[in-house]
């Protein structure tokens, strides 16, 4: 039973392999092949990831290809978002030809990889797209139609607008009989203060939650 269960693990993991270097853009520059994506597919906005690099050249044997070393030592990454780019910090992979470097996409929408530079004296001048950076909406379970901070900003809507009631209904003495010189009229001012008071609080509190 073990055994079907550790078989049954491998299985989606390799599955998922699969999957992941499926998104994967693979482009070749003479002798070289080169596989850009994320390191964890999809990629989501504000989730950390990594922009994975393989670079490999046929091996001695026909038909193999091996890894790349020192692949970027004259060759620059830059992440490109719309007109906005940013110099990469390559790290390498303990196997041969894959590097990464960490990222966390903060827009969704598409992006791509600016590679410009010398390939073990191959000049290299490149954009690769990568997969599109989505919305945590696709991850999410179970799906939220409205936010407990819509709620929030609900309940205060309506706290806001029963205060707003209550003032008029003060003003135009309808509703409360009271002298504008007596002591239940300074409890009612008192009383609507203090709930003001209560909803600016309120307020600040879900402002400084989010």
């Amino acid at each position: 039973m073990k055994a079907i269960l550790l078989g049954s693990v491998a299985i989606l993991f390799s599955l998922g392999l699969v999957s992941q270097a499926y998104a994967h853009t693979t482009i070749d520059v003479e002798q070289f092949e080169i596989e850009v994506g994320w390191g964890i597919e999809p990629p989501i906005v504000g989730i950390r990831n990594d922009f994975v690099f393989e670079i490999s050249e046929p091996g001695e044997t026909e038909g193999l290809k091996v890894g790349v070393k020192n692949a970027f030592k004259n060759v620059e990454a830059t992440a490109k978002f719309g007109g906005v780019t940013k110099i990469l910090d390559i790290g390498s992979d303990p196997r041969p030809g894959h590097y990464f470097s960490h990222v966390i996409p903060t827009k969704t929408g598409s992006y791509s990889i600016l590679l410009k530079g010398d390939l073990n004296g191959v000049p290299i001048d490149v954009e690769i797209p990568v997969e599109d950076v989505e919305s945590t909406a696709v991850l999410d379970f179970p799906p939220t139609t409205v936010s407990s901070s819509d709620q929030d900003v609900a309940a205060l809507k309506s706290a806001v607008s029963s205060l707003q009631q209550e003032v008029s209904s003060i003003k135009s003495g309808s509703g409360i009989e009271v002298s504008a010189q007596g002591a239940a009229y300074d409890y009612a001012v008192l009383g609507l203060s203090i709930a003001a008071a209560a909803i600016i609080l309120a307020v600040i509190a879900l402002v400084k939650r989010k």
